[in-house]
């Protein structure tokens, strides 16, 4: 905005005492001050508001003033509420120095001031930041390479001061401005869950958030494929776009910029999966490949190829781990291609295959992947919010194997191991390989009939005993497997005397007609209990 604005809007009632012919100048910003030297703190095209605190004489004057004048400051506005007026003496010496001076009337705050500069400076930034935008979308339709995302939020932090990060849909950082710190990461998942709630809801953004202290807002970064309702985990694909400032207080102008920045980011993000693609590619023509049994030559010849594109600079010949997920949301599968995209975002360092209602990814490890290490701290919570009340996301682990021959195996091993997740109850489950040599691989494909008649017939006579009698039978049983038939063990953990210990486990054989000295009766206490 110019000075002269200021005077053309009758609200304000500022009164010019000198400067007149320095109404075309811009203002940048404004401070307030009662300090009798405020360079330190200004930077140029600001307009200076004063209650005139400072003043003990017109000697004060001069020097006041030219130290604005040094800083460069747009002009200077005087309180009369002080005085009665301004002092004549600032207003020769603004005259002097050809600074345009405002008298500022007794009933107009200094807020109401600062709140309108502030807004029409904001508008005039998200103008000419429009501008800028345009410009960087024209040259990167000329070279593609366009500064990357990071470019982007710079512009953000330097035309309009908003702070900027931007993140993927669960929260993990995928760029910021130059110079800021990584957004906290109980910040950013918080960020994550409140969108991807919001919008299995139907609520539309951009999102207001309060997270760490602040209000954020999140722009939803969607690629130009992505989006479609026909998937309802294409949410889980986008980008964020997080500005540590509440939308709700923006002009229109300004919003519709942020929603033109967030159209540029996801350029930037087709970009990207447009360099993914031979990765893709390479992985599942090695998957292809495994599946019709191909020779392991063959198979390990695209391994060598895929090696250095997953991982540039990797280790020479290194194991190999499969990941399987699946999206499926009411028994429906529709999550192939978002599913892709949380394995990518979660192994970076992989080559992801997307086909038959999963995808696959190939890790290349020098160290195994365990499946409880697979999600980070948060990312199952922020995953469960996108998936609401009828989604789930499954994950299967393989082992590590040396060579191609053993990835055919490996590809079986995460798929099976996928199966134990998906027979859990809960919307994100993994399991792992090492769960497939353990009763955990048997009990979730038992018939609910058959468990329940099962675990009826063991449990139900010492569950009726502890209703009745307000005993702790089954607690019992459970805790003398868990501490492996030790009395001294299971007396300690459950704080009883050895002998209340050996008078329980008698009753439990006499209800049920078992015996816990034999392996038999042992093991079937063992399930039922499982089977629960």
């Amino acid at each position: 905005m110019r000075l002269h604005a200021l005077l053309e809007d009758g609200t304000l009632g500022l009164r010019l005492l000198s400067g007149a012919h320095g109404l075309d100048r811009p203002v940048r910003g404004v401070m307030t001050t009662d300090l009798r030297d405020p360079s330190r703190y200004l930077r140029g095209g600001e307009l200076v508001l004063t209650g005139l605190a400072w003043w003990r004489g017109p000697a004060d004057a001069e020097p006041f003033v030219q130290a604005l004048v040094d800083a460069g400051v747009a002009g200077l506005a005087a309180g009369d509420a002080e005085f009665g007026s301004v002092p004549d003496a600032l207003t020769e010496a603004c005259a002097r120095r050809g600074l345009p001076l405002f008298a500022v009337a007794e009933e107009v705050g200094f807020a109401e001031i600062t709140e309108h500069v502030v807004r029409r400076v904001s508008a005039g930034r998200a103008g000419d930041l429009a501008a800028v935008v345009d410009r960087h979308r024209r040259l990167m339709a000329a070279d593609p390479a366009g500064g990357g995302p990071r470019a982007v939020l710079d512009l953000l932090g330097s035309e309009l001061a908003l702070p900027a990060w931007l993140l993927t849909a669960t929260g993990t950082p995928v760029a910021r401005q130059t110079g800021r710190a990584a957004l906290h990461r109980g910040v950013a998942r918080d960020l994550a869950r409140h969108r991807l709630a919001a919008t299995r809801a139907g609520r539309p953004g951009p999102w207001t958030v309060g997270a760490g202290g602040a209000a954020y807002t999140v722009f939803a970064v969607r690629a130009e494929d992505g989006g479609s309702g026909d998937d309802p985990g294409a949410l889980l694909a986008d980008w964020l776009l997080a500005v540590r400032a509440d939308a709700g207080e923006w002009p229109g102008q300004r919003r519709d910029l942020l929603d033109g920045v967030s159209r540029l980011l996801a350029a930037e993000r087709d970009r990207r999966e447009a360099a993914r693609t031979v990765r893709r590619r390479l992985a599942r023509e090695a998957l292809d490949l495994v599946t019709i049994g191909a020779p392991p030559a063959e198979v390990a010849a695209r391994l060598r190829v895929a090696g250095p594109l997953i991982e540039p600079g990797g280790v020479a010949g290194p194991q190999w781990q499969v990941v399987v997920a699946r999206l499926e949301w009411a028994g429906q599968e529709g999550g192939g291609r978002a599913a892709r995209a949380v394995l990518e975002e979660l192994l970076p360092a992989s080559a992801v295959a997307r086909g038959d209602g999963e995808a696959v990814a190939l890790v290349p490890v020098t160290e195994p992947l365990r499946a409880g290490r697979l999600l980070r701290p948060g990312t199952r919570e922020v995953l469960a919010a996108g998936l609401g009340d009828d989604g789930r996301l499954t994950l299967g682990v393989s082992g590590a194997v040396a060579s191609a021959e053993g990835l055919r195996g490996a590809l079986e091993e995460a798929r099976h191991a996928r199966r134990v997740a998906a027979a859990r109850a809960d919307a994100v489950a993994v399991a792992g390989h090492e769960e497939l040599a353990s009763h955990v691989l048997l009990l979730p494909f038992v018939p609910d009939d058959v468990r329940r008649a099962f675990t009826a017939r063991l449990l139900e006579p010492l569950r009726a005993y502890d209703r009745e009698h307000g005993a702790e039978l089954v607690r019992t049983l459970e805790a003398f497997l868990e501490a492996d038939g030790s009395w001294t063990r299971c007396a300690a953990r459950l704080h009883v005397h050895v002998n209340t210990l050996r008078y329980r486990v008698r009753r439990i054989e006499r209800l049920t007609g078992r015996e816990l000295t034999r392996l038999e009766d042992t093991v079937d206490f063992f399930l039922a209990l499982r089977l629960r």
